[in-house]
């Protein structure tokens, strides 16, 4: 499948199907018991978002377990390992800006991904809103959280060119996407006593990669977690 030729509902229900596999992966980890339900609510919102999405393409089950890793076509940031809470929060912060962006441009369209936009955008409020209150938390609290949030906006900055790369099928205004998003991202900042990371905004081999279906190292590994229960027992039924 090319990128031509690719659907846009691909691109991004594998962005909700893998950031919700990674949110997934703080159950029993969360620093405190709210924070537990929060992210697992959170990955909820986004699986059903994915499930939808992939089933506008074929087989949400199909797609999910029997791909290989060239065939997903979700953004590297969504991908990259939690690391520790303020690493996931700026994650958080970044994905869920955009995608509340996003699908606030797609639910005003007619369109077949239109009532999925509506819905979600409600959701990615939410997300937005929970990232941003502990974005505010952590880089006006301690020293210690400040540092802890400012190496991983630094560390993931690197990866937020790829959410502005147009993805076919889509009519979306991409400069203003972009723009909305810097002026969103740097006014929380600020209020954090932050600012937004200095260095480009990609590496030279990993422009709109994702999209293109390559992936970075910890893709892999997360990726044959997620399959391993369905490829073992191929078939198997309760």
């Amino acid at each position: 499948m090319t990128n031509a030729t690719v659907p846009p509902a691909l691109p991004l229900g594998d962005d909700a199907l893998i950031l919700s596999h990674r949110l997934g992966e703080w159950a029993g980890h969360a620093p405190v018991l709210e924070e537990e339900v929060a992210l697992a609510n959170i990955a909820l919102d986004l699986l059903g978002q994915a499930r939808v999405l992939l089933s506008l393409v074929g087989d949400e089950d199909e797609l999910t377990y029997l791909r290989e890793e060239r065939q997903f076509r979700n953004l590297q940031l969504v991908e990259q390992p939690n690391g520790d809470f303020a690493h996931t929060i700026a994650r958080q912060l970044y994905f869920s800006t955009y995608q509340e962006l996003l699908f606030t441009q797609l639910a005003a369209q007619e369109s077949e991904l239109t009532p999925l936009a509506a819905k979600a955008v409600k959701e990615t409020a939410y997300h937005r809103d929970h990232a941003e209150q502990w974005t505010l938390r952590l880089g006006d609290g301690t020293d210690e959280s400040h540092a802890r949030m400012r190496r991983g906006l630094d560390a993931l900055w690197q990866f937020t060119g790829e959410l502005f790369e147009p993805v076919a099928g889509l009519d979306v205004s991409w400069s203003a996407l972009h723009d909305d998003w810097t002026a969103s991202i740097t006014s929380i900042l600020e209020r954090a006593a932050l600012s937004a990371p200095e260095g480009p905004q990609r590496g030279a081999w990993t422009a709109g990669a994702g999209r293109q279906g390559l992936h970075t190292e910890p893709f892999g590994r997360m990726l044959a977690e997620m399959q391993h229960l369905h490829r073992s027992h191929p078939g198997a039924t309760w």
